[in-house]
């Protein structure tokens, strides 16, 4: 059992008289120990570190004057010595420490300043090899900052240079004494450092391993064994799903969009604008396309020559649902589109950039945030993680899709008669769109438009029905349209509803038991019908 000694209080400060300096990153060394120095601060360094210190005219004690060992193995053993790590752990409160220190002839060491080979950016490169990886694993830093970071009732430690004015001007302003307040921060800041350290060194050996089971799926190798998920908090949210729930935003999203008005993003607004942004990627290089959705499913989708009419068409799909909605476009949202989509509220509208003058349009309504989207959806590496009872699952993301003519190639058509060129574009076009829509998910299409969506129903045929109601109510005619389902037709009935409704041209991944009954039937009402072998869940 560990042994806790029953010692006073630490001080709130201790006067900082020796500080260690090594680090990789040199960036802001000089200028903080210069100010070091400027306060009477004793140096400590080693190798490249000690350099830069002596270069800038700055008195510095190297290492090895203390250990009276010089740096062997090619620098591999620098620190670890009783007299820098004796310096470093003992306890200022404690007269049998201090007493230890006396007799063995070690100073304390009050402050440390170290950050760590850049193990990360040495192993990025695909043929890294293990020589290079072992080189870049710090040994001596991580010591050092642990050590230090345990001892923080009484020494301070710095691992990223951010930190150096702020850590001066504290000493500069209380006689060189940091408080224990900021002595814990800056440990808990060292702990975060060195276990992103290890967590990437784990990676890599993780990422590089051989399977034990040669015969394993490869696929499935490719998941991490341990997952280790470790984001920053960007920032807190005034709650959930709803009122009661607490929540907050993890990780960097400032990467894929900003805010340009209105007020701060809700729970519900990020979920909402995270698949609009996944949805309109699909048309990244298509013609003006817009998308409006709801709860995460989109209730119009649409492709035109000019934004204002891709706005139109989508619109037409359902004109109840958009209200308090999100709008999302990909081209640069003009004036006569801001203008036809101020005519109702919608709380979110997203788009890569605005025309001038329509931001002064849009930010008239304080209710409503504009969002400009930075970066393709299809760039963000994470995984799809998602939580359930007793854990999480965690799976690739269903990627963006290729072009036209690329996925054409992958697919099978399956019925008597081939889908013409007009009825081509439209099976690609409901497609793209079906995949964004909760299963069990139905869309019929036409000229680039959505005509009707059924989302998250518990039958195919419900779906269908739900879709084409939707696109009645609001006077769009069905005839010649096509109809795309994101996991196959488990009997034939649900296509010849969509026959009746109207469709000519049906797209499925196909795989039913009773695939040839619904094919049979596309036959004997005449339609086309192509096979992807992918299906598109979202549940």
């Amino acid at each position: 059992m560990i042994k806790i000694k029953d010692l006073p209080p630490p001080e709130d400060r201790y006067p900082i008289r020796r500080a260690l300096l090594s680090v990789f990153d040199k960036t802001g060394l000089v200028p903080f120990a210069r100010r070091l120095v400027a306060l009477g601060v004793d140096l400590i360094s080693t190798g490249g570190t000690a350099r830069a210190l002596q270069e800038a005219g700055l008195p510095v004690t190297e290492v090895a004057a203390l250990t009276s060992y010089p740096e062997i193995l090619d620098g591999r053993v620098k620190t670890l010595h009783p007299a820098i790590h004796g310096g470093l752990l003992a306890r200022r409160n404690d007269p049998e420490d201090l007493a230890q220190l006396t007799d063995l002839g070690i100073a304390p060491i009050d402050l440390v300043v170290v950050n760590l080979y850049p193990f990360s950016q040495a192993t990025a490169a695909p043929d890294v090899t293990d020589a290079t990886a072992i080189e870049n694993i710090d040994i001596g830093g991580p010591t050092m900052i642990r050590a230090a970071a345990k001892n923080f009732f009484f020494v301070g430690v710095v691992t990223n240079p951010a930190d150096y004015d702020a850590v001066a001007d504290e000493l500069e302003a209380h006689d060189t004494g940091l408080s224990l307040a900021t002595r814990r921060r800056l440990a808990h800041r060292a702990f975060e450092h060195t276990a992103a350290y290890d967590r990437a060194i784990s990676d890599y050996f993780a990422r590089t391993a051989a399977p034990a089971d040669p015969q394993a799926d490869a696929a499935q190798d490719d998941l991490p064994a341990t997952l280790q998920l470790r984001l920053p908090r960007h920032q807190s949210l005034r709650y959930g799903e709803n009122p009661h729930q607490r929540a907050a935003l993890y990780g960097d999203p400032s990467r894929f969009f900003e805010k340009l008005h209105g007020k701060e993003l809700s729970f519900n607004n990020l979920i909402d604008l995270s698949a609009a942004l996944f949805l309109i990627d699909e048309f990244r290089d298509a013609e003006p396309t817009c998308a409006i959705l709801k709860h995460t499913n989109p209730c119009g989708v649409a492709s035109a020559a000019t934004l204002p009419e891709a706005y139109r068409k989508a619109f037409a799909t359902d004109r109840q649902s958009p209200f308090g909605g999100i709008v999302v476009v990909n081209r640069p949202l003009d004036r006569d589109t801001a203008e036809a989509i101020d005519q109702i509220f919608t709380e979110l509208i997203i788009a890569p950039d605005y025309d001038e003058g329509v931001l002064d349009v849009l930010m008239q309504k304080k209710n409503r945030r504009l969002i400009r989207s930075l970066a393709p959806a299809r760039e963000d590496e994470a995984p799809d993680v998602r939580s359930v009872l007793g854990g999480v699952l965690v799976q690739d993301r269903d990627p963006v899709l290729a072009p036209g003519p690329e996925l054409r190639s992958t697919y099978r058509v399956v019925t008597k008669r081939a889908p013409t060129e007009a009825e081509w574009r439209d099976l690609d076009f409901a497609w793209r769109v079906v995949k964004h829509v909760k299963s069990n998910a139905i869309i019929y299409a036409r000229d680039a438009a959505t005509l009707g969506i059924g989302a998250g129903q518990m039958s195919r045929v419900d779906a269908s029905e739900l879709a084409v109601m939707k696109g009645q109510k609001s006077g769009l005619d069905f005839a010649g349209c096509v109809i795309a389902s994101d996991a196959f037709f488990p009997f034939a009935d649900g296509l010849v509803a969509a026959a009746r409704t109207g469709a000519r041209a049906a797209i499925q991944p196909g795989g039913s038991i009773r695939d040839d009954e619904v094919i049979a039937a596309a036959d004997e009402h005449g339609m086309a019908m192509i096979f992807t072998g992918k299906r598109h869940f979202r549940h």
